[in-house]
């Protein structure tokens, strides 16, 4: 394939930057339209949402959700077979904005129509993001030569995108849903995919060249005969055991971390003096909180692992560090329910909420060498496919169980106690599961059968690898072929 002569910026392709772009703007649309969904459904009818339950609205996140970790792979599997990344990249931004729009519909125009329209507007949504998510970040790694130095540097700029959108959006999507009209954010949502559409359908014939254009699958297929007849080695086998077994604990970090749009913006919204020098902070701006503290914290925690050399913890020894971070954040809000003591009138200082994302943040951190390289260094070649549509299931499952833990919150007065109790429950399963971890980290070790040692401690391939964390939201590994 011959790469695109369009010059360079910052010693970088100028293509690197029309994928920045991009999927900046991708991403703001949605984690903006994210950020408003379960206040959108739960908001009185007069105050022009769904008038839901909570147990409903949290149903409905998880599932949605659920479906969006669940589609990128139908999305890659086309992509590769079929149609090529580019062209899923501009059907799933067309489907994408679709289905923003479709959330703006203001509900006057579709009078007993409103939660049909509703519905078809998630599913176009759902359909969007499987095409379009799987197959950005792809492209990146194909602007350079293999072997070349650049690479991970280009990550750490695509992920720094990620996060400037996954930051902006709550602020302005968020501000213009609760502030102004729920439909004016979710068309902000919808124009801010269409600038990442935009840019895709006049800049990447010039800038990307025919990176893309051509489905991937039509690669030597002798060699993958060869690979589908080999028996598993006991080396493989142990390592896919391995990755099996981190699914599952996955499962718990990432149904804690993903209470942060159910059941932590449920909190925000109802239970948090938003109060600052007279202007009431919008709930959905503490969405923005992770990205923040991503782009901050990445390179501290980045320049910590370098700085251990050799005592550098192992990945499984960082993943119950994780479990410890997630249920501090958890004590953190059970604290706050402490403070109100039942009591659903009082409102508990924003801090509660600050220190809460941030220890999940920097559990998010400390999970990082699981979610993004786990499968791609320990899977068997012919089983990659597979083992990473597992990862995904498990991903997918933790979002929706994320829900359903959620949903014990309840209604009216005892919601204040019940959030105490789900607080209090998915802190101390952390930390038993982090101890666990902890106690099993030498066998998983001795498992990996020297994979673990393969990480660089190279401070620009660390800083791309702490980035990604919420690039590939949230731990879905990406191919950086």
């Amino acid at each position: 394939m011959n790469k695109p002569n369009a010059g360079t910026f910052l010693g970088h392709p100028k293509g690197l930057f029309l994928l920045f772009g991009t999927e900046m703007w991708e991403r703001f649309g949605y984690y903006g339209m994210r950020a408003l969904l379960v206040l959108y459904l739960v908001a009185s009818v007069q105050d022009g949402g769904f008038g839901w339950s909570t147990g409903d609205a949290l149903g409905l996140y998880g599932t949605f959700t659920m479906a969006v970790y669940l589609t990128p792979m139908i999305g890659g599997w086309l992509a590769d077979n079929f149609i090529g990344q580019r062209k899923a990249i501009i059907l799933g931004g067309i489907l994408f904005s679709a289905g923003y729009f479709t959330l703006g519909i203001p509900k006057t125009m579709i009078p007993g129509m409103e939660e049909m329209v509703f519905y078809i507007g998630l599913v176009l949504i759902i359909c969007g993001n499987g095409l379009f998510k799987a197959n950005v970040s792809s492209l990146v790694g194909d602007l350079y030569e293999d072997g070349d130095h650049r690479r991970d540097a280009a990550f750490t700029i695509f992920y720094m995108g990620i996060n400037l959108g996954a930051f902006l959006s709550p602020l302005i999507v968020g501000y213009l849903g609760e502030k102004v009209n729920w439909h004016y954010g979710f068309i902000a949502a919808g124009c801010g995919m269409l600038i990442g559409l935009a840019l895709q359908l006049t800049l990447a014939n010039k800038y990307l060249g025919e990176i893309g254009v051509e489905p991937s699958a039509n690669k030597a297929k002798e060699s993958k005969e060869d690979l589908k007849a080999r028996a598993l080695t006991k080396e493989e086998k142990d390592r896919t055991k391995v990755i099996l077994i981190m699914s599952v604990f996955s499962v718990i970090f990432w149904a804690g971390f993903e209470q942060a749009g159910g059941l932590f913006n449920i909190y925000a919204s109802q239970f948090t003096d938003r109060n600052f020098m007279g202007f009431e902070v919008p709930a959905t701006w503490f969405q923005s909180l992770n990205a923040m503290f991503i782009i901050l914290l990445a390179p501290v925690i980045a320049s910590i692992w370098v700085k251990m050399g050799s005592k550098e913890p192992t990945s499984p020894v960082k993943f119950a560090l994780a479990m410890v971070f997630l249920a501090l954040g958890f004590f953190v809000m059970l604290w706050a329910t402490m403070v109100q003591d039942g009591d659903t009138t009082i409102k508990v200082s924003m801090l509660f909420l600050v220190f809460a994302y941030l220890f999940h943040t920097l559990g998010e951190l400390c999970l990082s060498p699981i979610g993004l390289s786990l499968v791609s260094k320990l899977a068997p070649v012919k089983f990659t496919s597979l083992l990473m549509g597992v990862w995904f299931f498990f991903t997918a499952l933790s979002n929706k169980l994320a829900a359903f833990i959620g949903q014990f919150v309840g209604e009216g007065e005892e919601q204040v106690t019940n959030a105490g109790t789900i607080f209090m429950g998915v802190g101390l399963g952390a930390l038993i599961t982090a101890l666990i971890i902890f106690i099993s980290a030498n066998k998983l070790v001795e498992w990996m059968h020297g994979a673990e040692g393969e990480s660089s401690h190279d401070m620009e391939e660390k800083l791309e690898e702490e980035l990604s964390v919420t690039g590939t939201h949230e731990a879905m590994p990406e191919n950086h072929n």
